[in-house]
């Protein structure tokens, strides 16, 4: 008797189906895996041909990631486009999992600012603009640079730094920008433009905590220093 395809099986036994009603974490490593081929051989279906892959790797996912492309090629019904699906999907895993391991760093106060983003801005020769987005315990979603000027300024985009901060589910803020000039006090339009984002920060239950003024290997912390 001729095995059925995938297409013949009850709809909450195929693979894509399974997902959509029942969740991910219901199918097996053989169904996600038949989901990346798409189509088995004529012999196998998708999951039987993603089972026997996975039986030669004693069913461990870290010794599938070690085969190669042309390993995973003599398999029947696997061209070079599935195999390299698999393979894509696999290393998608890995850089996940190295990513978790990765601790948040947290910053508690003006100097744990200062040392993420001064690597960035000391020595420069032109004005740049960064916000540190945090996250409820103060630790670092992501860094990013929002301006660039010249020697004598940068304009900050109020618009441009809080859908950074909202696209990056952050909670609070931390704004850093370098004086080439070496003048480590803030200018009146720092402190002007400062409050003005402290206060749009506040409608939206966003808290600005602090805006650094870097030159000359040191800082100036807006918040250490009432201006904030």
């Amino acid at each position: 008797m001729k095995n059925l395809t995938i297409k013949h099986w009850a709809e909450d036994d195929r693979p894509r189906e399974k997902m959509m009603l029942k969740g991910r974490g219901v199918l097996s490593n053989a169904e996600l895996i038949a989901i990346l081929i798409g189509s088995g051989s004529r012999q196998k279906s998708a999951v039987e041909l993603a089972q026997e892959i996975l039986n030669s790797s004693q069913n461990c996912l870290h010794q599938l990631s070690k085969l190669t492309i042309e390993e995973l090629l003599r398999f029947k019904g696997i061209g070079r486009a599935k195999a390299i699906n698999i393979l894509a999907a696999l290393e998608l895993g890995r850089r996940r999992k190295s990513e978790e391991i990765v601790e948040l760093v947290q910053v508690n106060n003006s100097r744990k600012a200062y040392e993420q983003v001064a690597p960035y801005l000391i020595d420069l020769e032109h004005e740049e603009f960064y916000v540190i987005a945090l996250n409820r315990s103060n630790k670092v979603i992501k860094l990013q640079c929002v301006s660039k000027g010249g020697r004598s300024g940068t304009v900050a985009d109020g618009k441009v730094i809080f859908k950074f901060l909202v696209d990056h589910n952050a909670t609070g803020a931390i704004f850093a920008h370098n004086h080439p000039s070496g003048n480590l006090k803030p200018s009146h339009e720092d402190i002007r433009m400062t409050k003005r984002l402290v206060e749009f920060g506040r409608l939206i239950d966003l808290e600005i905590l602090d805006h650094l003024i870097i030159a000359n290997n040191s800082y100036t912390s807006m918040m250490d220093d009432g201006f904030i």
